[in-house]
């Protein structure tokens, strides 16, 4: 039985649903995953898993400060472990967008990191217009006519393909007990 740290950084709470749907595909193969916000990590002992994964979200081109600054602190810890790294993005609803070396914003963030994931995936997220604010909403219709995608500001969209999520969860838990 592996013990997984799945680390999270979501806007809007779609990457925590994705990570939930992760944690419930570890623990069908009889692993334990234990999920914590990314903003919490300071408070879990680390080491005490076999495996961390981190998952976060795009907003505006880029993941949160806080995921960059968290792999910059704890490189050599991550690469001490079987690790993982997924990203959650709008773009990845378009096929040739939806795969860790054709995703441009994993790509770019990969460039910027020195750390190297064990395990990549990229999950398309969730359009919730009537969720967000005023200025989000103009700026996320704005990049969906630009990109051609839904701005209906009523739509509510799930692009997520579960199936791709709960595979890579049991990759997880296989990676976690391989190492």
């Amino acid at each position: 039985m592996a013990n997984i740290l799945i680390l999270y950084s979501t806007t809007d709470g779609h990457t925590l649903k994705i990570c939930e749907r992760l944690q419930y595909a570890i623990e069908q193969q009889g692993n334990r995953a234990t999920l914590v916000s990314i903003d919490e990590a300071g408070q879990t002992n680390l080491q005490a898993f076999d495996t961390i994964v981190i998952g976060a979200s795009i907003r505006y081109g880029r993941h949160s400060k806080a995921v960059t600054d968290f792999i910059t602190r704890n490189t050599p810890l991550l690469d001490s472990k079987a690790n993982a790294f997924f990203s959650v993005n709008i773009v990845a609803r378009k096929p040739g967008r939806n795969q860790p070396d054709t995703n441009p914003y994993l790509r770019k963030f990969l460039r910027q990191i020195a750390w190297r994931p064990q395990a990549l995936a990229v999950f398309a997220g969730k359009l919730d217009y009537p969720r967000y604010g005023f200025f989000d909403r103009m700026m996320i219709r704005f990049i969906m006519l630009m990109t051609h995608g839904p701005t209906d500001p009523t739509a509510v969209i799930e692009f997520t393909d579960w199936q791709q999520v709960e595979a890579f969860g049991r990759r997880l838990g296989e990676l976690g007990r391989a190492n």
